[in-house]
């Protein structure tokens, strides 16, 4: 059976850290799969993730809105509408928005069974709150 995503229905959750929203339309609660993580990210005008990395897990990001930079061990690279980022496993990365306008992104990982690494950043920034209740730790 397909799943039909519409964004408006579906669990939001905020950085604990600040400035992130973070909506899935593809994970195990909501898909009854692990095999990837998909859904879309705003956000604020200035925010960024935490530098990190992922063992394990391929990474995608499709800049639909706005603009801002991709931090990666090989430099700064600029990303705007249309940009597909691809960082391969265990690749060290942060994105940020631009601080005069919002970012908004798809995201997608693969597979859905790995562990996050904070490289700059604290264990809050892998905490999200679930608007309607409860909360999600990023593994």
């Amino acid at each position: 059976m397909a799943y039909i995503f519409d964004e408006k229905t579906l669990p939001r959750m905020l950085g604990a850290s600040g400035g992130r929203e973070r909506i899935f339309f593809v994970n195990k609660e909501l898909a009854n799969t692990d095999n990837m993580l998909a859904g879309v990210m705003h956000y604020d005008a200035g925010a960024k993730s935490p530098y990190h990395m992922h063992e394990n897990c391929e990474h995608f990001y499709f800049i639909i809105n706005g603009h801002g930079t991709v931090t990666s061990e090989d430099g700064v690279q600029d990303v705007e509408p249309g940009t597909m980022v691809f960082i391969p496993a265990e690749e060290k990365h942060r994105l940020s928005a631009s601080k005069g306008e919002p970012l908004f992104y798809f995201e997608f990982q693969a597979p859905n069974r790995f562990v996050t690494s904070i490289l700059d950043g604290t264990p809050e920034d892998l905490v999200w709150n679930r608007v309607e209740g409860g909360v999600w730790v990023q593994s």
